[in-house]
């Protein structure tokens, strides 16, 4: 399973729009943004790496005024922390992520006085972005390029769905998933405004993208948890701990 996990952010990172394949790495490139979140690396799954292969990648993040920056499953590539953290490498975070089939989701109902749908226009999609940063503590407004960004998720197979709060027509949150590769698909960005919590919505909405996905034939979704609270809705909805990630990064 780590593998074809693995697989999955390979083909992810392949898909933006500038993709810089360094020996080993594939650099998720993308030219509308510096977010060290978007724009980072991960190892081809079980390929050799050397100390060499780790320098001409820092050089290529250089090349295009990115930081180094690497998210991968740990033991598709056992040696590689050592090698990063030898070449001035620190570690961000260690996470585990999740996955759901078919036979474990669950879905719960959504929340009276709220709708789920996909974000069919500019207007939604800059409505659920900017949602999503008022859940994770950030800005709440959506840049052109971050609905540029979702755009082109959903034109490539992706799935978006926002919350909606029926009495006021407001966006109450949303997430989205990757388009699927290999039947596998992540499911990300996952966010409530404060205003919206605790009425059940991040189980509501994480289920409707996860059904989304599997009706369209993708065996396995899977996701990382930010803390026992989301651990709990994830669990709730049918997504069990598989495996091990690490977020590292060059100072």
């Amino acid at each position: 399973m780590d593998a074809r996990i693995q697989q999955s952010v390979v083909s992810n990172l392949s898909g933006r729009p500038a993709p810089i394949h360094s020996g080993p790495f594939v650099l998720g490139i993308d030219p509308g943004t510096d977010n060290p979140g978007i724009n980072y690396a991960t190892p081809v799954p079980g390929a050799p790496i050397s100390a060499a292969d780790v320098a001409a990648m820092v050089t290529a993040f250089q090349e295009q005024n990115r930081k180094p920056r690497l998210e991968y499953v740990v033991s598709t590539a056992p040696d590689l922390e050592t090698l990063l953290l030898e070449a001035g490498f620190t570690v961000e975070e260690r996470h585990e992520y999740l996955i759901c089939t078919p036979e474990t989701l669950t879905i719960p109902p959504t929340p009276e006085g709220f709708t789920l749908r996909v974000p069919t226009t500019d207007e939604d999609r800059a409505a659920m972005i900017a949602a999503q940063h008022l859940g994770f503590a950030g800005v709440a407004e959506a840049s052109p390029d971050e609905v540029t960004r979702m755009s082109r998720l959903q034109s490539r197979g992706g799935i978006a769905v926002m919350a909606v709060d029926t009495a006021t027509g407001q966006c109450a949150g949303g997430g989205q998933a990757v388009p699927p590769s290999n039947g596998t698909s992540e499911v990300a960005g996952i966010a409530v405004p404060v205003a919206y919590r605790r009425r059940g919505l991040a189980a509501a909405f994480t289920a409707d993208i996860t059904a989304r996905l599997f009706a369209a034939d993708t065996e396995i979704a899977w996701l990382e948890a930010s803390g026992p609270d989301s651990w709990r809705i994830y669990e709730k909805v049918g997504y069990r701990p598989t495996g091990k990630r690490l977020y590292i990064s060059h100072p």
